[in-house]
C-alpha cells in the first residue's frame, strides 16, 4: 500500500511541461513498437511471405486472425484489476515480448507456427495498448494537454511508416531473394528492442490518478454506451481488411514496388499526424460527431483502394486510410471514457476487446473471398458497407456527446 501511495504521488507530480513531453515520447515509441511494428508491419512483409513461404491468401488471412484473437484475449485479460500498481512492469514486459515474437516469425515456415506466434504477439500488443494507454494518457488527462494523447497515438503511424521503409531497404538489399521476409522481421525485433530501452528511461512510474481502495465498479450498459461499443466493434472488421492487405492488393494489381512502398509509407505518416489533425474539430463540432466524420472518410478511401486505376488507387487509399483510423482508435476509447467515467480501465479494456472481436473476423473472410473471386475487390466492398453502419450507429448518440 505504501509503495502504491508513494507509486501515486511521483505519477501526480510528474506533470510539468519537460515531464509530459517525456511522457507524451515515451507512449510514441512504446506504440510504434508494439502497434507499428509488432502488430501492422505483417502487411508490407506479408506479399515476400507469400511468395517467399510461400503462403496463400486464405493462409494469410488465418495467420493475421490468430493475431487479432491475441489481441482480443490480451484485451480481455487486461479488464480485471491484477495489474494494478503494476501497469509499467506488464507495459515493458509486453513491449520485450513483442520484440522476441518477432524474430521467433523469421525461425518457420509453418502457418500453425506463424500462428501461435502471431497470437501471442497479439496478446503482448494489447497489454502494451492497454497499459502504456492507462500510464500515459491519464497523465495528459491531469495536466489538460491534448497533446499527450495525440503524441501517443500517433505512435502506431510513425511505427508503420518506419516498418515500411524498413521492408523497402532490405528488398533492395535482398534484390528480391526469398529469404527477404525472414530479415524484415528480424529487422523489427532489432528496432522493437532498442524502443524498449528508450521506453523504460522515459516512461512515468505508473498512472497519474489517486490510488483506488478497491475495483473499479462495473461499467453502466446504457443506451449510447451500447452503440458506441457496437459501431466500435464493428469498425474493427471494417478497417482490417485494408489495414491487413493494403500492399497486397497494390502488388496482385501489379502497381510496382515504389506504389508498393508508398502506400504503406503514406498510410503511415498521416496517422502519426492524423490527431494533430483532427483536433482543431473536436471542440466545435464535438467527438461523436468527429468520430463519425472520420469513418465515412475512411469508407471513401477503402472503396478508393479497388474503385481508382491502380497506379494511384493504393495511394489515395492509403492516405485515408492513415489520416483516419487511429483517429477513429482514439476518439472512440475517449468518448467510451466520457460515457463511462468510473470505470476508465475496464471501458477501455471492454471497447478493446469489442475491437478484436471486429478483427478477427475481418481476416479471414476477406483470404475466403479472395480466394474464391481472385481478388480483394469484393471483400473491400464489405469492409466499406460495415464502415457505414459503424457510422449510423453513433449517429444517434452525437448530440450527447457535443
Amino acid at each position: 500500500m505504501l509503495q502504491r501511495d508513494k507509486q501515486t504521488m511521483l505519477a501526480r507530480n510528474d506533470t510539468s511541461s519537460e515531464n509530459l513531453f517525456r511522457t507524451g515520447l515515451a507512449g510514441a515509441i512504446a506504440m510504434a513498437a508494439a502497434m507499428g511494428f509488432g502488430r501492422f508491419s505483417y502487411t508490407p512483409i506479408l506479399p515476400s511471405m507469400i511468395s517467399g513461404v510461400p503462403l496463400s491468401a486464405a493462409d494469410a488471412g488465418f495467420i493475421a486472425s490468430a493475431n487479432f484473437v491475441g489481441y482480443l484475449v490480451g484485451a480481455v485479460l487486461a479488464a480485471y484489476g491484477w495489474a494494478e500498481g503494476r501497469e509499467r512492469k506488464v507495459a515493458l514486459l509486453a513491449l520485450a515480448a513483442t520484440a522476441v515474437l518477432l524474430a521467433a516469425m523469421a525461425m518457420t515456415t509453418s502457418v500453425p507456427a506463424f500462428a501461435v506466434i502471431r497470437f501471442l504477439a497479439g496478446v503482448a500488443s494489447a497489454f502494451a495498448l492497454v497499459f502504456s494507454s492507462q500510464i500515459v494518457l491519464s497523465h495528459g488527462a491531469i495536466a489538460g494537454n491534448d497533446h499527450v494523447q495525440a503524441a501517443h497515438f500517433g505512435g502506431p503511424g510513425a511505427g508503420i511508416a518506419l516498418s515500411s521503409v524498413m521492408v523497402l531497404l532490405i528488398g533492395l538489399f535482398y534484390h528480391g531473394s526469398a529469404e527477404a521476409w525472414r530479415a524484415s522481421w528480424i529487422g523489427g525485433a532489432v528496432y522493437s528492442a532498442v524502443s524498449l530501452i528508450a521506453v523504460w528511461w522515459l516512461l512515468p512510474a505508473g498512472p497519474a490518478v489517486a490510488a483506488q481502495t478497491g475495483r473499479e465498479p462495473r461499467i453502466v450498459w446504457s443506451p449510447p454506451m451500447l452503440l458506441v461499443t457496437a459501431s466500435y466493434g464493428l469498425f474493427g472488421f471494417g478497417y482490417v481488411i485494408t489495414g491487413t492487405f493494403l500492399v497486397t492488393i497494390a502488388r496482385m494489381d501489379a502497381a510496382g514496388p515504389i506504389v508498393e512502398f508508398l502506400c504503406w509509407f503514406i498510410a503511415g505518416l498521416t496517422a502519426s499526424v492524423a490527431l494533430f489533425a483532427w483536433k482543431p474539430f473536436v471542440r466545435p463540432l464535438g467527438l461523436g460527431k468527429v468520430y463519425v466524420a472520420a469513418l465515412l472518410i475512411e469508407a471513401v478511401g477503402v472503396l478508393a483502394t479497388v474503385l481508382l486505376p491502380h497506379s494511384v488507387a493504393p495511394l489515395i487509399g492509403g492516405a485515408l486510410f492513415g489520416a483516419t483510423f487511429l483517429a477513429i482508435t482514439a476518439y472512440g476509447l475517449q468518448i467510451g471514457r466520457k460515457l463511462s467515467p468510473a470505470s476508465p480501465r475496464r471501458i477501455l479494456a471492454t471497447m478493446t476487446a469489442a475491437f478484436g472481436s471486429g478483427q478477427i473476423i475481418g481476416p479471414i473472410v476477406a483470404g475466403w473471398m479472395a480466394e474464391q473471386t481472385g481478388s480483394f475487390t469484393t471483400p473491400t466492398y464489405a469492409a466499406a458497407a460495415a464502415l457505414l453502419v459503424c457510422a449510423a450507429l453513433v449517429t444517434p448518440v452525437t448530440r450527447t456527446l457535443s
